[in-house]
């Protein structure tokens, strides 16, 4: 772990038995990031421009983002204080907006204009005036006041992109409309009723058209209507607040499940360095009233993830948030982050917002669902299965319904978009974090089974068909393209929970001579995985214990073969195993290998990744059968071999586990 930058007030293992933090921990925390700002503030703090690389959005924009969104996190110390902070914080951005609004200064903000980058930054903004009032919208000047008006009536009548955008155009303009200014109440109306378009049930969104499932759910389709409701008051809201209400509620019944023991949360999606806004929606439904958590739960979940990122370096040695996961990495990122993007973070500090008397900071931590027994907790809406394991704390997501692509017409529609592999792989964890650089992207090994063309080219998990999710298992099919060839193959994948595994069974449609390779967990660290892998098992672990495997059960052909034909044995000496593993990595042409990578993912320089391979198969249908393991215990890939019987024919496969339980697929 990195030395954390903040220098934090002792722990109190009383109260909070979990994690040591305290109320007091979360304001110290906040302090020292927001003070951590001050050197990159323009002369009239309108700006923040901080060190990193640009977003498509330019150097304005991205100035102007670094005021609104550390505006959301003293806003919410400053409110949750009431006012009782250093002065100069509440200085510092009541300056802002009378420079920022002033179209004669050198640090103005650029106007609201369509679907401009601006109305994001905006939405922060009205929600760090509306929660600072008395302290600082109502001291400003009447002529900043009228400013800071003009400058928000650009959303009036505006256009946004048809997704959670639409929930910005909400809340500034209500903020219009709590200051008695001009504002347009179709905006509102047709934006609140543009996500009903969204609800998909079980508390779950989509963010926008599509199958569109990760944290932006929390951090934005449950967050505004909420923050929009405080705006508006009761008996104005037509009846919405209670709706959104329960839907809050029943979303965060299964949130839980998305976090590991050492407060990490499940990697995956768009937009993850934002990290800890993820929170978000966990401190909304104790402000809201409507969470079915236990107070001590909601501070066991809330500071056990801002720690397990402080503890890693977040914020890092300057006291700010970089573009990446711990360190800065970019490839996780996307165009329009900037180098104050990670500032959303702030939404991840909206608890503070809850007095000091409050039972969220006064009642004992409790601990979390995967700290009390192994988890299994299936999730329709968005097609996945979350397992979490107790005796290592980790959680893993089984993805069978996100593909953060556009609708088809039909389910024979062309593929749409590019690959993207925080919503197309098969498996994600509290642990782990899918391979995301070019490159690695190309080759398309982590969590995935592709076809791939004689020249290596895989085949891409696009767009998700769902089939079934409920208890422990769920499926999915998605068709699979390869270069020079017009048809489309069919491949189905069926996840089964067992115990700490996950067992894939595919039902695969390919060409003549096409290869058929199944990925597992990439793991990464700063050191290089040790790797081994043997006729039908492929394994990687990291120095700090971590361990990916996959183990053949049926169909991939894993006769004994000779060493010499890639495989590396599993008995011999530990330096004879990793020497022939890494023979048998240089290339993917091998029954089973690991696949090593450098730079090209979050969680650590040095990644690898376990496979198996089938080559030159006949054409036509086949089935194969995998388990896939990813634990930090010791694995031993030979038992697992011997761990579930499988049965397959044309109609079905079952599996039969050593406990006895049998599952059809």
């Amino acid at each position: 772990m990195t030395a954390p930058f903040v220098h934090l007030p002792p722990t109190d293992r009383l109260l909070s038995s979990r994690t040591g933090w305290t109320r007091t921990h979360w304001e110290v925390t906040a302090d020292r990031m927001l003070d951590a700002l001050v050197p990159y503030a323009t002369p009239g703090f309108a700006q923040y421009r901080l060190p990193g690389r640009a977003s498509w959005s330019g150097v304005v924009s991205d100035g102007l983002e670094g005021y609104a969104r550390s505006f959301l996190m003293a806003a919410f110390r400053i409110a949750g204080a009431q006012g009782d902070v250093d002065p100069k914080l509440i200085e510092r951005y009541a300056q802002g907006l009378t420079t920022g609004t002033d179209p004669r200064s050198a640090e103005a903000w650029p106007e609201l204009t369509d679907c401009s980058q601006q109305m994001v930054e905006a939405a922060s903004i009205a929600v760090g005036l509306h929660e600072t009032r008395p302290w600082i919208w109502d001291k400003l000047d009447t002529r900043v006041q009228e400013r800071v008006v003009d400058w928000f009536s650009g959303f009036v009548g505006g256009r946004t992109w048809d997704n959670n955008w639409r929930l910005f155009q909400v809340v500034s303009e209500q903020f219009l409309a709590s200051v008695g200014a001009p504002y347009n109440r179709d905006d509102i109306e047709s934006n609140l009723d543009r996500i009903e378009d969204w609800y998909v049930g079980d508390g779950w969104y989509t963010d926008g058209d599509g199958r569109n499932f990760d944290y932006y759910i929390g951090w934005a389709m449950h967050l505004y209507p909420l923050l929009w409701s405080r705006m508006v008051g009761p008996g104005d809201d037509g009846g919405r607040t209670d709706v959104y209400r329960q839907r809050l509620s029943r979303f965060l019944e299964d949130y839980p499940q998305f976090f590991g023991s050492d407060g990490a949360p499940v990697h995956q999606g768009r937009s993850l360095t934002y990290r800890f806004a993820a929170l978000a929606p966990v401190w909304m439904g104790a402000l809201a009233d409507c969470t079915p958590l236990a107070p001590g739960l909601t501070r066991r979940l809330a500071s056990g993830t801002l720690r397990h990122f402080v503890e890693r370096g977040v914020p890092d040695e300057r006291g700010l948030l970089t573009l990446g996961w711990y360190d800065t990495f970019l490839p996780s990122t996307q165009p329009y982050s900037g180098p104050a993007s990670p500032y959303w973070a702030s939404k991840g500090f909206l608890g503070l917002l809850l007095p000091a008397d409050h039972p969220v900071w006064t009642e004992r931590e409790l601990p979390l669902p995967v700290e009390e027994s192994d988890q299994y907790t299936a999730l329709p809406a968005p097609g996945w299965l979350l397992h979490g394991t107790r005796h290592d704390g980790i959680v893993r997501l089984i993805n069978h319904g996100s593909d953060h692509n556009p609708p088809a017409a039909t389910d024979d529609a062309p593929q749409a978009g590019e690959e993207d592999p925080h919503y197309a792989r098969l498996c994600y964890s509290t642990a782990t974090a899918p391979e995301s650089a070019p490159h690695a992207v190309a080759r398309s090994v982590d969590g995935h089974l592709a076809l791939l063309a004689p020249d290596g080219t895989p085949s891409r998990r696009r767009r998700i068909h769902p089939l079934r999710c409920e208890d422990r298992i769920a499926s999915s099919w998605y068709a699979a393209e390869l270069p020079g060839d017009e048809r489309t193959y069919r491949i189905e994948t069926t996840s089964v929970l067992h115990g700490p595994w996950e067992i894939r069974v595919h039902r695969v449609e390919a060409p003549e001579g096409a290869t058929v390779r199944e990925g597992g967990h990439a793991v990464a660290h700063q050191e290089r995985p040790r790797i081994s892998s043997g006729p039908g098992w492929a394994m990687t672990r990291t120095a700090d214990g971590l361990t990916s495997a996959v183990v053949a059960l049926y169909g991939w052909d894993t006769e004994e073969r000779a060493e010499t034909e890639g495989g590396a044995v599993e008995d011999g000496s530990e330096a004879v195993q990793t020497a022939q593993a890494e023979k048998a990595a240089d290339g993917l042409d091998t029954t089973s290998g690991v696949a090593r990578d450098v730079q090209s993912n979050a969680h650590g320089p040095h990644s690898a990744i376990p496979y198996l391979r089938a080559d030159r198969r006949p054409g036509g249908r086949s089935i194969h059968v995998s388990l896939i393991a990813l634990s930090r215990d010791t694995v031993h890939p030979r038992a697992l071999r011997t761990s579930v019987a499988v049965r397959a024919d044309a109609d079905s496969v079952v599996l039969t586990f050593l406990d006895g339980t049998e599952v059809e697929v």
